[in-house]
């Protein structure tokens, strides 16, 4: 009995039976009454979130509004930038002697003390010209001392030259006396006593003795000059002390010269740039390499904005990009009393055209104080980022 209930339950009605071509009444009905659900649904009130997700952004922003206030409160003192670079000295290397190098003594980036020995230029033409200038040094020595020892001799020999001339006056003198009387006895006695012979020999005899007194007094005045001739014979000396200064001077040129030909090194530092080798022909001035000093510091480029409170003396903390391990540690030594467009080969003329007002940028050296590791030198013109702490 149970079965053909089933059966029957299973078995449509003819009710439930229809043509295919008719519409099904059930999905008819289905049909009106989906409006009227919707109709009902947006009558319900909507249902309000609950306060988790209030409470998960309040979170949020207290939050960030602690970063935002410790990243504050850490970086006020600081100012950095990432326009900065190692700087140094660096000089051009070049010889003052002309010549073929017959010795290189150093390799790219080798480093090298004060006073080393780079390079050696031929230096046989200097040192010939070295050895001319001793040749005449000692020649001018010698006549000096030939011309100090003349004066020595003229401060005897001028005082007795004059005691001399004054004897020989004396004696010109006494002949002249002589002559005078005999001329006048000639003169005196009877003519017959005498021949005019002989009254013609004292007349000679007298006029000669005169002349002779005449020189004699010459001779007196002459070597009485005594000083002024010790004066002439110290300023013979003078002239041969002037030309021994000058052959010393020369030969003091010619080993300045010979010098040139040995280039080194002005200070300590790292050779770079080398563009020579040995039997290379250089010129005076000619660039043989550059030198770049292990002191170095860094350049940084402020903008305008960042200078209010930064003053030499604040710290500074360095990163380097090339070893970012290494933390170098310095202070803020000067600011650059202009900005860099000031100073640029063509600087901007503001007062032609529009002007746009651009923050400009100003070099502050800063010294590295630690942190350096003598093993690792620092090149020129790595990238740094420092980190300057003001008041």
């Amino acid at each position: 009995m149970m079965e053909t209930m089933a059966n029957s339950n299973d078995k449509p009605t003819d009710d439930q039976q229809h043509h295919p071509d008719e519409p099904h009444t059930s999905n008819r009905q289905d049909e009106e009454k989906q409006p009227q659900d919707q109709d009902e649904a947006e009558e319900q009130p909507r249902k309000r979130p609950g306060k988790k997700p209030l409470i998960i952004l309040a979170i949020v922003v207290v939050v960030m509004l602690v970063v935002a206030l410790f990243f504050w409160l850490t970086t006020r003192n600081e100012e950095t930038t990432d326009d900065a670079f190692t700087e140094g000295d660096a000089v051009t290397i070049a010889p003052k002697a002309s010549g073929y190098v017959v010795k290189l003594l150093v390799n790219d980036n080798q480093r090298v003390k004060k006073g080393d020995l780079l390079v050696l230029i031929d230096p046989r033409d200097n040192t010939a010209q070295r050895d001319q200038a001793k040749a005449q040094l000692g020649l001018a020595q010698a006549q000096l001392h030939q011309a100090q020892a003349q004066l020595a001799l003229s401060r005897v020999q001028y005082p007795a030259q004059r005691d001399q001339a004054l004897a020989d006056q004396a004696r010109a003198q006494a002949n002249l006396l002589n002559t005078q009387a005999e001329y006048r006895r000639q003169k005196g006695v009877d003519p017959r006593a005498t021949s005019q012979s002989n009254i013609d020999s004292a007349s000679a005899q007298l006029r000669s003795a005169q002349a002779q007194l005449q020189s004699a007094k010459a001779q007196v005045e002459v070597a009485s000059q005594v000083e002024l001739q010790i004066r002439q014979q110290e300023t013979n000396v003078e002239a041969r002390q002037q030309q021994v200064e000058q052959a010393q001077a020369q030969l003091n040129t010619a080993e300045l010269n010979l010098s040139y030909t040995e280039v080194r090194a002005p200070y300590d530092g790292f050779v770079t740039k080398r563009n020579v080798q040995t039997g290379t022909l250089v010129q005076a001035g000619t660039a043989l390499f550059s030198l770049v000093s292990p002191n170095v510091w860094v350049t940084a480029n402020f903008k305008e904005s960042q200078l209010e409170r930064m003053k030499p003396g604040n710290k500074v903390q360095i990163s380097v990009d090339a070893w970012p391990d290494m933390k170098l540690e310095g202070h803020v030594d000067s600011v650059q009393m202009g900005s860099g467009s000031r100073f640029s080969t063509f600087p901007a003329e503001n007062a032609t055209g529009n002007y746009v007002k651009i923050v400009q940028r100003v070099p502050v050296k800063i010294v590295i104080d630690k942190g350096l590791d003598p093993n690792k030198p620092l090149p020129l013109g790595l990238s740094v980022e420092p980190k300057v702490t003001v008041e």
